[in-house]
Formats: C-alpha cells, structure tokens, sequence
C-alpha cells in the first residue's frame, strides 16, 4: 500500500500481509492503526524513558519496558481526565484560556512535584499556567491563520 500526504506529496509504503486474501478496507484500517501505535511507542520513549534500558536478559528488560509503560499510561489517564473535567471550547482552550493539560505538562509538573516538593513549587505553577496560556494564543493565532489560507 501507499499513503500519500495531500499537502506535501510525501508517500509512505507499507507492506503488508495476512494469511488470506482480505479486503482493502481491513489494510487500510490496518496501516492507520499503526500510525497511532508508532505515535504512542514515540512518546513512550520520549517521556517514559523507554528507550533508556541497559539490561542483559529478559526478564529485566521486560520489568523495564512494563514500568515504561506505566508511566505514560499514568501521563495519558491524566491527561485525559483533566480534558474531560474541563468544559473545552471548539477551539481547544479551557474557559480560563489555558490549553488542556499536556503528557508533557504533566510529567514536568510531576517531576518538580518528586525533585523539589517544597521548593519553587509554585514558581513551577506559574510557569505551566504561563505556557499553558501562551500555547492556547498561538493554538488559536494557527488556527486563524490556516482558515484564512483556506478561504
């Protein structure tokens, strides 16, 4: 199969297989799927430390890879109950004018919480409820500019 990207005309192949013939449709589910697995694994890396593993056997390594995977589970229920509790707008910002809270977000403000508990905490705060408010003007600045480009 090959996917094309309408704007940048990169193409992506994937090659597939099953066992039996099945229909395009499936494949095509298939390849999509797998762009969002390949997302996860990315951000896993990223803010879990998946990819920081220096071990010899098996079993260690799948200790390692399970805690990995913990982690960003733990980043990514977060996240998503705080998009849930929070009643946000079309445009993505919360009524405060901050973006949703981010995996990323969560994981700085979760290792200041274990580093530094008492010390610049709430510098820390400040800090997130700064950029927060920053991402959602330029959120909202994008996406301005991207409707104007299209009419």
């Amino acid at each position: 199969m090959i996917r094309r990207n309408r704007r940048t005309g990169e193409l992506a192949y994937y090659r597939c297989y099953a066992p039996r013939p099945v229909p395009l449709s499936t494949l095509v589910k298939a390849a999509g799927n797998r762009w969002s697995v390949e997302e996860t694994f990315q951000s896993s890396k990223t803010l879990a430390g998946l990819d920081e593993h220096q071990v010899r056997r098996w079993d260690s390594w799948h200790r390692w890879v399970t805690l990995a995977l913990l982690a960003h589970a733990f980043l990514a229920v977060t996240a998503a109950h705080d998009r849930r509790d929070q009643a946000v707008a079309d445009d993505g910002t919360s009524p405060n004018g901050l973006i949703p809270l981010t995996c990323n977000e969560i994981q700085r403000l979760f290792t200041a919480l274990i580093a530094r508990p008492t010390r610049d905490l709430a510098h820390r705060l400040r800090w997130s409820t700064w950029r927060r408010r920053h991402q959602a003007r330029a959120q909202r600045s994008h996406y301005r500019r991207q409707a104007a480009l299209q009419s």
